[in-house]
């Protein structure tokens, strides 16, 4: 089949042809294309609200698209290689939901990689599912939980029965990826469609050295997030669509229930742009990327106070715009990124030992000023003593080491009385909430799950150290709620 032209951006153009037109407004947004706007943001805001319009004539609806929006979404399809592709203006959020709502029913079992987004975890919820949740691989040299094994997916897949779908997440945050190909062969075996939140992978389509993406190994939904690396507003996203075992009409039908419906053209623009801005990238233009992400690794690695970390595990590919770098001196992840954000350098997140920096798919120079500031963060830090390190000893996964389900199943969770419970009382008792350090978005602890004394010290630690929960107010002050009826 002939191939789409892909420096074409059917979306942009036409909104670009629009705005030279010197329409008049006598629709929404209250903005009018930017003409009634505060002075003082209009520096900023001017110019992308002349291409920020909604459905009319000539404009397309993401929703029932027939032109601009179908062609540009027919494009990404193409590109991927996938049987249809979506545009999402809400985030990978919405495409992880929409995937396993299109998929589960109530009651429904689901296998589920533990260290999945809490978007997955929402959708499950949503969808009234029961999620059996299978361990990750640990790296002990990065600190972090990495991938599913195919040893237990495979006693996953004997011992419970009725399994709806397999949902994955790869790569990691820290950019650790496996290859899926094996685990999605003997997913398809047992006749169940894999869906893959791969929201950090959007431009593994690039091939070496990236990755290789799970939708070219033959997985049914895959969700990237292309705000994350390529040039495309926040909340940009795709979601892909390959094979016959998950329905394209009940996805399209689930994103239009989920998504807006007064889509962003803006970021639908964005998409078209940052998916012709991948397609045109030649094989001489990627070599030089993987050159300069190279150097920039090594100059940061000679850096006196810190060191760039490394999976231990060599058959783990590791996506060259993600560098983990660790403190040489005994400062915690957070301090070190507070070290740097003094001097202006905002890294993607920190955990307890580990500051990850997330490089642009381009050669720039602005990453050797990068490397510049960073080095005055660390000798105006040299020598200096911290009282807050990070004590806990390596190579212990929070997470359970074996295939496990919640004490509690989301059904069962909704009647429940709940109460306030101090951290370290929580032991042995269920939660009846998530905690979720933001960034990376993966709950420490499940709603529905029995607490641990690891997870208690863990979070503990976490709360020390000045890490973020996402709506968890209450660890602040070192309390957590559990469900009232259920002890060990």
């Amino acid at each position: 089949m002939k191939k789409m032209d892909q420096q074409k951006t059917p979306i942009y153009s036409r909104l670009k042809a629009h705005w030279e037109t010197d329409p008049v407004s006598g629709h929404v947004p209250g903005h009018k294309y930017g003409r009634v706007l505060p002075e003082k943001g209009q520096a900023f805001f001017r110019d992308i609200l002349k291409i920020d319009a909604t459905e009319i004539s000539g404009l397309d609806d993401l929703h029932s698209p027939e032109e601009m929006i179908k062609e540009g979404q027919e494009l990404v399809s193409d590109l991927y290689g996938s049987d249809a592709s979506f545009f999402l203006v809400n985030g990978s959020t919405v495409g992880n939901l929409a995937m396993i709502l299109s998929v589960c029913s109530r009651g429904d079992r689901v296998l589920v990689q533990r260290n999945c987004h809490k978007s997955v975890l929402n959708g499950l919820e949503l969808a009234g599912a029961e999620p059996v949740f299978l361990s990750c691989g640990y790296d002990p040299m990065m600190e972090v939980s990495t991938s599913v094994e195919l040893d237990e997916l495979d006693e996953a897949l004997k011992t419970i029965e009725d399994v709806q779908a397999v949902i994955l997440t790869n790569p990691n945050y820290y950019g650790l990826s496996i290859d899926l190909k094996a685990i999605i062969e003997r997913v398809h075996e047992a006749g169940i469609p894999v869906l893959v939140d791969e929201a950090h992978g959007a431009h593994f389509v690039l091939g070496s050295p990236f990755p290789v993406s799970a939708l070219e190994l033959g997985a049914d939904v895959v969700v990237h997030s292309a705000h994350k690396t390529l040039p495309a507003m926040t909340m940009g996203s795709f979601l892909h669509i390959k094979g016959s075992l998950v329905s394209r009409e009940r996805i399209a039908y689930y994103l239009r229930m989920l998504q807006s419906s007064s889509p962003s053209y803006p970021i639908m623009a964005s998409l078209d742009l940052a998916r012709s801005y991948i397609a045109a990238l030649s094989k001489e233009e990627i070599d030089a990327i993987a050159k300069e992400t190279a150097k920039i690794r090594r100059e940061l690695d000679m850096l006196d106070g810190i060191r760039v970390v490394v999976p231990e595990n060599k058959s783990i590919a590791v996506d060259p715009l993600k560098v983990v770098i660790r403190s040489t001196s005994g400062r915690s992840g957070f301090e070190l990124q507070r070290d740097l954000e003094r001097e202006g350098v905002f890294s993607e997140l920190a955990d307890a030992w580990n500051v990850l920096i997330v490089l642009p798919l381009a050669v720039m120079d602005a990453k050797h000023d990068m490397i510049e500031r960073i080095e005055r963060a660390l000798q105006e830090n040299a020598g200096g003593t911290t009282d807050r390190r990070y004590t806990r000893q390596g190579g212990v996964p929070l997470f359970p080491k074996k295939i496990s389900q919640l004490a509690i199943q989301l059904d069962q969770q909704q009647e429940l009385p709940s109460m306030e419970c101090k951290l370290e009382d929580a032991i042995g008792r269920v939660a009846a909430e998530s905690v979720v350090p933001y960034p990376p978005g993966i709950p420490v602890l499940l709603k529905g799950e029995r607490v641990t004394e690891e997870v208690v010290e863990y979070l503990g630690e976490l709360t020390r150290l000045g890490a973020r929960f996402q709506g968890n107010e209450r660890m602040k002050s070192n309390y957590i709620s559990i469900y009232k009826e259920v002890k060990e």
